[in-house]
């Protein structure tokens, strides 16, 4: 539980909203200012603000959540090494056209695996479609590699390579970048911020994710970063699938294993996301995840 520590400095009061967390094996405090001198009313108001960011993202999952997960997290990390190749085959291969059949690649998996794998190019299938699915996997290959955490240059390296000889002639010099147009959500209510507004809306994520990567449940933290990165926005294309990578990033670099999102669950999926960025609902999203991780055959 939260409680409210008083600190005095000569005849003023300061206020902290603090709450007790476990880091890895150690327990510390979080604490969020309030305030000084406040009235009975205010403290009130700045207490009941504060606690929606202390304790709703670190309550939001159940004990029984945490200890399935625990689970899913022994379970892949005692996988041999024997077979660690072909799982990555298989679910490369599903991950790549699962992402990219979301956003309208026509390629099936069979093809995929075949592409990415034994160089085999199907017929009747466009040099775009092709060139996404490669992108995909060099994006998830390097990925795998990256060894430091979540930061611009990290988000915009695997934007250049998902989006790589796919966009229109006009729009190459967006590779890797911010957008400097608008963007539109087909079938959304949300409308990104301005071009603008880009910058500064990816530097605040930024900041929540370095403040909270310690403090939140893997899953949360994912989960919540992909919900604001799709919020966003912040590039010409290929957002879906560079967020469903920085999903995956943030649960490999946690010793948890990665989440498939199928296309065949392409509603429910836009259904959760609408949900947590209209309505600040993260459990819908949450459970989408919990149940993907409950189905998967695959362990990577």
């Amino acid at each position: 539980m939260a409680y409210t520590e008083i600190k005095t400095r000569g005849k003023t009061k300061y206020y902290y909203r603090v709450k007790s967390i476990r880091i890895r094996e150690k327990v510390g405090k979080e604490r969020i200012y309030l305030g000084k001198g406040l009235t009975r009313e205010q403290l009130k108001k700045q207490e009941a603000e504060a606690d929606k960011e202390l304790l709703f993202l670190n309550n939001i999952l159940t004990e029984k959540e945490v200890q399935f997960l625990e689970g899913k997290k022994r379970e892949y990390l005692r996988q041999p090494s024997g077979n660690k190749e072909n799982r990555y085959e298989a679910f490369c291969a599903l991950f790549t056209y699962d992402s990219n059949a979301i956003e309208g690649n026509t390629l099936t998996l069979q093809e995929t695996a075949g592409l990415l794998f034994d160089k085999r190019v199907p017929a009747n299938t466009s040099l775009r479609e092709i060139n996404e699915a490669l992108n995909h996997k060099e994006a998830l290959d390097y990925l795998l590699g990256y060894k430091e955490d979540v930061t611009k240059v990290f988000i915009c390296r695997l934007h250049k390579m998902i989006i790589q000889k796919t966009l229109k002639k006009e729009l190459e010099g967006q590779q890797g970048k911010y957008r400097t147009l608008q963007v539109y959500l087909r079938g959304a209510e949300l409308v990104p911020p301005k071009p603008s507004q880009v910058p500064k809306e990816m530097k605040s994520l930024l900041a929540w994710y370095t403040k909270n990567r310690k403090k939140l449940h893997p899953l949360v933290l994912a989960a919540y970063f992909h919900v604001g990165f799709e919020a966003i926005h912040p590039f010409i294309d290929g957002n879906g699938r560079v967020g469903r990578l920085l999903l995956n990033f943030i649960m490999h670099k946690n010793n948890y294993p990665m989440v498939n999102i199928p296309a065949s669950r392409k509603i429910t999926y836009y259904k959760a996301l609408h949900e947590a960025q209209v309505n600040g609902n993260l459990r819908p999203f949450l459970d989408l995840l919990l149940a993907l991780l409950k189905e998967s055959k695959l362990t990577f």
